[in-house]
């Protein structure tokens, strides 16, 4: 019997995907609410140069152990941009960015704006992640969500900007497969790095 000398992507990525969650969880876990909301108003801040650039911005309703993108959201919305939400019509559905407040809970338990909000394409995408490498390879939850609407959200003109913790960035690089996108930088309380 031949053993290969690599384990499988995908257990790499599972692997990868649970230390990544275990170190953002001691991360937070170390942080006071007041500490944690003020790294999340630094994250704003280090956002508003492409915030200033951007007419509509795709952003997300984070999960409890995910930065939130809610300060910049606001930010955005206060200077005029158009802020969308993902929203799925069902499980078996694609999201879609819709504009407008997350007011409802959608199939996946997570709000989003009503389904006959406005459908809009985003000009800059903030894209949760669990970890990120030097080469813009992201670790997602494991759904596929984002890897199935990335490129055509890229195709309509997006800059699609990864935000997170500071750990979350991580030095290995992560195993890509071929339906992966790459996104185009990551944004965390520590500042902004462009990949491409």
């Amino acid at each position: 019997m031949v053993v290969p000398s690599h384990p499988p992507l995908a257990a790499d990525k599972v692997t990868l995907r649970r230390e990544a969650r275990e170190r953002r969880r001691l991360f937070i876990e170390s942080l006071s609410r007041d500490q944690r909301e003020a790294l999340e108003h630094s994250l704003a801040e280090v956002l508003a140069p492409l915030i200033a650039q951007s007419r509509v911005m795709g952003g997300y309703c984070p999960l409890p152990s995910e930065i939130s993108p809610l300060p910049a959201m606001d930010a955005a919305a206060r200077s005029g941009t158009i802020v969308a939400y993902p929203a799925f019509n069902d499980h078996q559905s694609n999201f879609r960015f819709l504009a407008g407040d997350p007011t409802e809970s959608g199939p996946w338990a997570c709000f989003q704006p009503p389904l006959d909000s406005p459908e809009v394409f985003p000009d800059l995408v903030l894209v949760p992640l669990v970890a990120i490498d030097g080469h813009g390879t992201r670790l997602g939850q494991g759904k596929g969500h984002y890897d199935r609407v990335l490129g055509k959200l890229r195709e309509h003109g997006a800059l699609l900007v990864g935000v997170g913790w500071p750990v979350q960035k991580v030095d290995d690089q992560i195993p890509r497969d071929i339906w992966d996108v790459q996104l185009d930088g990551f944004a965390s309380p520590d500042g902004l790095e462009m990949f491409r």
